[in-house]
Parts: structure tokens; C-alpha cells; sequence
């Protein structure tokens, strides 16, 4: 008993000292971070690839939820925090980096069955104005989606994360969600939407961005 007890006090300082190594990592991962987007730095941003995800979600005959993603797209930002209604966005998807954990149907979906990525390599989305505030840090905005050969309107519904200097990268870093929802039989998919396959797209991007300059 003596020994464990003797062996916890030798073992203290060496507790005390990493908790405080991890609380001050802690502040040295994010030293300015802010939640308040008022505070943010004005300017262009760009997409940090490394921690961005594109996801999409559509109904599967009324028996699940159908997810995949799409591995490699682009994106600019360039708002000033004062002036949030009139930021710009660019998002830009190549549509072969489809992902549904099936390889083969991977294939299909590139084919000119479904999104044909031959003759239509990329989808763009664009913002166009500004619709309205729905919370502290929540936003709606209008937008035109490009997909398939089609252009159409599309709202992107926004919610800011954080923002502050990002010690692993040295960047000054932006944090942000958004979701859109559309009709792909809008943009000339519709195959099996007769026969309860999702004509209603749900996608979600999760994003950070760094400061351009």
C-alpha cells in the first residue's frame, strides 16, 4: 500500500505537467479563435482541400438513405464581415471523383446513363444575393447550380463555424457548413425516379478556408 501510495506522489508532478502542456497546446491550436463573424478578417479565401467534405444524400426506394461523396472539388470565398451580403462563393465539383463505396456502380453513375461526366465534367455553384439572416451566425443565400448542362436556381443555407489563426497550418482559417437542396430531375436526371429512386438531393458541404493573402 505504502509503495502504490509513494508510487502516485512521484508520478504527480509528471501529471500536473502534462495537463498543462495540453492546456497550453490547447491555446496555441487556435489563439484567436472567434465565433463571433463580425470579427472576422475581411478578404479572399481558399479552400483548404485537406479538411473539406462534399457530401450528397437521397431516398432509396423508402428503405434508406442513400450517401456518397464526391473526393475532389474547389472553392473561393471572398466576403467582408461587414458587408456579409454581398460575400461570393465558388464552389466547383469534378463530377468523376464520384464515391459511393461501390466501384462498379461508381462507374455507372460516370456513365451517360446518369451523370455522364464525359460531356459534363464539372458542376459550379455560385452565389448571386443575399436572401436572409436566420440566427447569430446562420445565412441564406441565392444561388445558381450548373449541373448536367443545366442551370438553375438553387438556395445554399449557411452556418459559420469559427474563425482564427490555425497553428498547424499558420493560415488564418474560416469555418463553415452549408446545405442545398434540389430536384435532379431539374437538371435532366431522372432515371428510376418513377420507381421511388430520391429525385430530391440533399447535399452538404463542410468546409475551411484560409486566407488568400
Amino acid at each position: 500500500m505504502l509503495k502504490q501510495l509513494n508510487v502516485g506522489i512521484a508520478r504527480t508532478p509528471l501529471i500536473i505537467a502534462a495537463l498543462a502542456l495540453l492546456g497550453a497546446c490547447d491555446r496555441l491550436v487556435t489563439p484567436d479563435q472567434t465565433t463571433e463573424i463580425t470579427e472576422l478578417r475581411a478578404g479572399a479565401y481558399t479552400l483548404d482541400t485537406d479538411h473539406a467534405a462534399l457530401l450528397f444524400k437521397l431516398n432509396h426506394l423508402g428503405f434508406s438513405t442513400f450517401l456518397g461523396r464526391f473526393e475532389t472539388f474547389d472553392a473561393t470565398l471572398d466576403f467582408d464581415p461587414e458587408d456579409i451580403e454581398n460575400a461570393n462563393l465558388e464552389v466547383i465539383v469534378d463530377m468523376s471523383s464520384i464515391n459511393v463505396n461501390l466501384p462498379e456502380f461508381e462507374e455507372e453513375l460516370r456513365g451517360d446513363d446518369w451523370l455522364d461526366v464525359a460531356n459534363y465534367p464539372q458542376a459550379v455553384y455560385r452565389t448571386t444575393s443575399f436572401v436572409e439572416s436566420t440566427g447569430d451566425n446562420t445565412f441564406v443565400y441565392a444561388g445558381e447550380l450548373t449541373f448536367h448542362g443545366v442551370t438553375a436556381p438553387v438556395n445554399l443555407e449557411v452556418e459559420f463555424h469559427g474563425g482564427g489563426r490555425n497553428f498547424l497550418t499558420r493560415s488564418y482559417t474560416v469555418g463553415f457548413s452549408g446545405a442545398v437542396t434540389f430536384l435532379r430531375s431539374d437538371f435532366g436526371v431522372d432515371r428510376f425516379t418513377s420507381f421511388g429512386v430520391g429525385d430530391e438531393i440533399e447535399l452538404e458541404v463542410h468546409v475551411e478556408f484560409m486566407d488568400a493573402g
